[in-house]
């Protein structure tokens, strides 16, 4: 990623800081409507405190894209304990798209095509690294 493109994520998610808890709501319906698959993962969860989780997952992410050495490590971490949860490589595109989805709903013209591309990068960088990461968990599956 550019240092421009990191600067477009990391401006335009303190923008989503605000409407955090709707951005999450609106980031699990999509997710469950694009993928049947992801739902059961999540049909023992607290979906307020899953949105809260996710919120501070990407506010961890996104605040250290300029520096990652200190959030690869992390990612990675979170990625195998994923594996057994149950999430699938497939599961990654789905999330991906939701995600972008609601970014697009949520920041409305401030989430302009440089924007969706600087986004599009960072999900591409970070799920790329978290599938590596899965696969050499454990009990890894795909």
């Amino acid at each position: 990623m550019t240092p421009h493109q990191i600067d477009l994520v990391q401006k335009s998610f303190a923008l989503v800081l605000p409407i955090k808890e709707k951005a999450a709501e609106l980031f699990y319906e999509r997710l469950f409507a694009i993928d049947a698959s992801a739902a059961p993962l999540f049909a023992r969860s607290d979906m307020k405190m899953q949105g809260s989780k996710l919120m501070a997952a990407l506010a961890m992410i996104v605040g250290g894209l300029n520096k990652p050495d200190s959030v690869l490590p992390k990612a990675e971490a979170l990625a195998r304990g994923h594996v057994a949860y149950g999430v699938t490589d497939s599961h990654y595109d789905s999330v991906g798209a939701a995600l972008l989805w609601t970014l697009r709903q949520g920041l409305g013209p401030a989430f302009d095509a440089p924007t969706e591309e600087a986004w599009t990068e960072a999900y591409a960088l970070l799920s790329s690294v978290m599938l590596r990461a899965a696969h050499t968990a454990p009990d890894a599956h795909a």
